[in-house]
């Protein structure tokens, strides 16, 4: 199990190919850390003394990742997670800057929950950046105060896990979202399409019993959203696409201009509903895992940029909860930790290389949230994962550092493999 641990006196990372995402170079390499800052960047070959030396041959040394889309559940659901517990998920899959939903309990719909997170988030490993609501309480019927969550620190606005259903209040959303340039990021399902849906509806849910939720609760309000976004000329982001429908009209809106970027999950790009024939609740989630054919066009929907980045949508669920019945089981699993295993095995499989699989997890996401994009260069702060492309290793329970265990991915085999994340002074190694 890996650990976190403060780095003391100087850190050599030596001898791997550095790839910096925001210039798109790579060379091999060593970097040389001091007092949780980059001294320098050296060129292969040349020695140099340090107090620590981590040996990167055939690994690649490169950013930290960037998850815009976490359920850390607090405040309220601390039996689920935690800000401390998700951060550790967070630096043992590689990242380290995370944006956490407002779907909390109080919501997060207020500049002092806001400033709540981010007071909280200070002595923490990784950058947590807080997402505010967009409705009170995520009710759905009076705007929050989205202008001063803004102000005190909120990256973006969303009600995610549940829809704004009102057209009138999204557009307002938007239009006012748009002030201060910020995504709006609305859960992409019409409530009565799904229904009591609980997995891909289609001929594998007639013949397990279970109620279908089809393709299209997705790809309606996806179309709503759009349309909105383009008439008051606003932004939004569609998180967790999952199908080849709602590609098709992201990529069409894309086309004629609308601001809109997209994210999909390591698990809908790695599974499809094949998963739930033993009725594994863990992989329950919202939107529901759905045909293989949606799958390949999510890929190739990250291939041509009509989907710009992958999050994980990191759901913790206690075991009591997850081990209800199928139709009662809450929907999510935790991804923080398997993500770069099942990205990595699956893209590589359709073509990718791995520059272009660390993009999707550094710059791409980053750029979405309007974040600096920062080039790795002297005096900087060391924000740094490393990874072994070729490292074929099974995730286990051991690998989990999150407070919840719900993950259909134990037991699988992936290939390439998060080594080690730096941040700052902390090392997770």
């Amino acid at each position: 199990m890996k650990k976190l641990q403060s780095i003391t006196g100087s850190l050599l990372l030596k001898d791997g190919t550095i790839y910096d995402p925001a210039t798109g170079k790579s060379s091999v390499g060593s970097v040389l850390i001091k007092d949780g800052l980059v001294e320098e960047i050296l060129s292969s070959g040349k020695v140099i003394s340090a107090d620590t030396i981590i040996n990167c041959t055939g690994k690649v040394i490169t950013c930290g990742f960037t998850d815009i889309h976490v359920h850390f559940r607090e405040p309220g659901r601390e039996d689920k997670e935690t800000l401390e517990t998700g951060s550790l998920a967070a630096l043992a899959g590689g990242f380290t800057r995370v944006c956490v939903m407002p779907n909390t309990n109080p919501v997060l719909d207020t500049p002092e929950s806001i400033r709540f997170i981010l007071d909280r988030a200070k002595k923490l490993p990784v950058e947590i950046c807080p997402i505010g609501a967009i409705t009170k309480g995520q009710g759905g019927t009076e705007l929050a105060e989205m202008g001063e969550m803004i102000k005190a620190g909120a990256v973006a606005v969303s009600d995610d896990g549940l829809p704004v259903v009102n057209g009138q209040m999204m557009k307002i959303a938007v239009e006012y979202a748009g002030q201060f340039g910020v995504p709006v990021i609305n859960h992409a399902e019409d409530v009565l399409i799904r229904s009591d849906g609980v997995m891909n509806e289609g001929s594998l849910s007639t013949r397990l019993g279970l109620s279908g939720n089809p393709d299209i609760s997705e790809s309606v309000m996806v179309y709503r959203d759009l349309v909105i976004a383009e008439y008051v000329s606003g932004k939004i982001h569609v998180p967790h696409v999952s199908t080849a429908k709602s590609v098709e009209l992201i990529r069409r809106y894309k086309k004629k201009g609308v601001d809109v970027t997209a994210e999909v999950t390591p698990h809908h790009l790695g599974l499809n509903e094949n998963k739930l024939v033993n009725y594994d609740t863990n992989a329950k989630v919202a939107p529901p895992l759905r045909t293989d054919d949606d799958r390949i066009a999510l890929i190739e929907a990250l291939k041509d940029g009509t989907i710009d980045c992958i999050a994980t949508d990191h759901a913790p669920h206690t075991i009591e909860e997850k081990e209800s019945d199928f139709n009662h089981a809450p929907c999510g699993m935790i991804g923080l930790e398997s993500a770069f295993g099942m990205v990595h095995r699956t893209l590589t499989e359709h073509g990718f290389d791995i520059f272009e699989i660390i993009d999707l997890l550094t710059v791409n996401p980053a750029r979405v949230m309007g974040f600096e994009v920062l080039p790795i260069t002297k005096g900087q702060k060391a924000n740094f994962t490393i990874i072994d492309p070729t490292s074929k290793w099974t995730f286990t329970k051991s690998d989990i550092h999150s407070r919840s265990k719900n993950s259909p991915m134990l037991g699988t085999e992936f290939q390439g493999e998060v080594i080690t994340t730096i941040f700052g002074k902390n090392i997770f190694s």
